[in-house]
């Protein structure tokens, strides 16, 4: 007699729904991002921009923008601001995915990560998307923004969209929880820009107060992906990817034991 267990005809595995799952969500989050507000993408390229423009005026007006060793301060500061926007968003749109989708839940295939995976793979997406027009754009103005070294910059910017998968894994736990916390995150996001070395470089600033701003792991990051656009860059002392991909791992680990200790409760919340 054979004992084994077939399996049912037109059945799928396990990683077949998962893979369905994610692709119906990630169809409707990029449809309600991109076409639900006629002003969406016209935002998400305005907003670096006129903090550029701006950045540039108040630099040329006060000292020239010749201030950074071995990179073009305009080409310097879009990189930066750049990958700062590909953490933040992965943290801030992560941390309303689980309450933007609460109604899914209903169906048992669909789990409170999901959401939260598929909107940091659409925002790293969107972000990459517009640092390549933003690249396009400089060069075609005379901009140096022709990556150096471009595997570098490459892994850098991985690196930074995986900061922000982290991030966001526990801040949607978080905030889901405690709302308060949604609100603590979005007003730490300026403070963030600057003390990130995204405006200026951190380097201006005296020793012993850059040392308590490198426990911060963003700039570690992108100061590595400038590197890769410009090879003769001085990075910030004390740069190390090493500190960088250990907390990331950290974030990415406790987000996902946060999700699966949370699970019942963030879906009935």
């Amino acid at each position: 007699m054979n004992n084994t267990h077939s399996v049912p005809k037109g059945a799928r595995t396990p990683w077949q729904v998962t893979r369905s799952v994610w692709y119906a969500m990630f169809m409707r989050e990029a449809l309600s991002r991109t076409m639900g507000d006629r002003m969406g993408w016209f935002w998400m390229i305005f907003e670096p921009f006129a903090l550029v423009a701006i950045m540039v005026g108040i630099r040329s007006f006060v000292s020239g923008d010749g201030l950074i060793a071995n990179a073009p301060f305009i080409p310097w500061m879009i990189v930066g601001m750049m990958g700062f926007f590909l953490v933040r968003e992965g943290m801030t749109r992560g941390m309303g995915a689980i309450d933007a989708n609460s109604a899914l839940f209903a169906y048992r295939q669909v789990q409170p990560i999901d959401p939260v995976l598929v909107r940091s793979f659409l925002e790293g997406a969107l972000r990459s998307f517009i640092f390549l027009i933003f690249i396009g754009g400089g060069l075609m103005l005379g901009l140096d923004m022709y990556p150096d070294n471009a595997i570098r910059a490459m892994v850098a910017w991985l690196s930074l969209w995986f900061l922000g998968l982290g991030l966001g894994l526990v801040t949607s736990v978080s905030a889901r929880l405690v709302p308060e916390v949604g609100k603590i995150v979005h007003m730490v996001s300026l403070p963030l820009l600057i003390i990130s070395g995204v405006l200026f470089p951190l380097n201006q600033l005296p020793h012993w107060l850059l040392e308590y701003l490198m426990f911060n792991p963003i700039p570690h990051a992108l100061e590595v992906l400038r590197l890769g656009f410009f090879e003769n860059y001085q990075v910030i002392h004390g740069t190390s990817m090493l500190y960088f991909w250990i907390v990331t791992l950290v974030l990415n680990a406790l987000g996902l034991l946060m999700h699966l200790r949370f699970v019942d409760r963030l879906k009935a919340k």
